[in-house]
């Protein structure tokens, strides 16, 4: 079957945007390699493994990425027992202000990333916390539980709950009934919850940059930094999270897989 001049058409916009989305990523891959000149990374010089070689010889970046993954694993935890938590309350109960809340959980994400900062660095400073570790993580629950809650609800949608009865008549107490047979089958929903709540808070800019106080997080740390180097070892990091977040989708990918041709 042959393709018309239209299809042939969106063939190569779709080429072309997808080209366009992915050059970024392309560059901070082929810059990590790179030799520079100077202190910033922003023109080729020469091909080296220098960079890759010496990853931590910024300990100011080491530490503010550090301190960024111990951020992500901790906000990503606690966000995804309470997101779950939540979206299975919402979708299987019903209850007075059920509506209400479900409006709430979108408000973080509709809501400009600098209102929401500046709103938590008003209540840390009412309640006198100092800006640290433990601000950063409250502040990234807060948007990243949205997330958990919005992603497992749309997961859970056609649930059939009438398992969960079924396990019950079988003698099965709650939470044996949550951890083999609800948990299982929500968990692919789960799991994609997680991994967006660990990029937007390993991402996250703006809010983190209002509330970390003298604890820059890697984001922080990179402009910071700009202003006196720009090391091709952020294009290292870059790199490294970036090649480990395409080995778990397609780990995921594979799973997933391999559970559809086992069913």
């Amino acid at each position: 079957m042959k393709l018309g001049w239209g299809s042939r058409l969106l063939s190569v916009w779709a080429g072309v945007a997808l080209l366009f989305l992915f050059t970024p990523i392309f560059v901070i891959v082929a810059f990590s390699f790179n030799k520079p000149l100077s202190t910033y990374n922003y023109l080729w010089h020469k091909f080296s493994f220098d960079a890759w070689a010496h990853p931590f010889r910024y300990s100011q970046l080491k530490d503010a990425f550090l301190l960024s993954l111990r951020v992500a694993l901790l906000a990503t935890f606690i966000s995804v027992v309470l997101g779950t938590a939540m979206a299975l309350a919402l979708v299987k109960y019903r209850f007075r202000g059920k509506g209400l809340i479900n409006t709430l959980l979108v408000l973080p994400l509709t809501m400009p990333e600098v209102v929401l900062g500046f709103s938590l660095l008003t209540v840390f400073v009412a309640i006198n916390w100092d800006r640290g570790f433990r601000t950063v993580v409250v502040a990234h629950v807060m948007f990243c539980m949205s997330y958990v809650a919005t992603t497992v609800k749309a997961r859970i949608r056609g649930f059939d709950w009438r398992l969960e009865d079924a396990a019950a008549d079988l003698g099965a107490d709650p939470w044996r009934t949550f951890t083999k047979v609800t948990f299982p089958l929500i968990l692919p929903g789960v799991a994609a919850a997680a991994l967006l709540c660990f990029a937007l808070s390993l991402d996250d800019f703006i809010i983190t940059y209002l509330n970390s106080g003298l604890k820059p997080t890697f984001p922080v740390a990179v402009w910071t930094l700009k202003r006196a180097a720009v090391p091709p070892q952020i294009n290292v990091f870059a790199t490294s999270v970036l090649v480990v977040g395409v080995t778990l989708a397609l780990g995921g990918m594979a799973l997933q897989r391999r559970s559809a041709r086992a069913a």
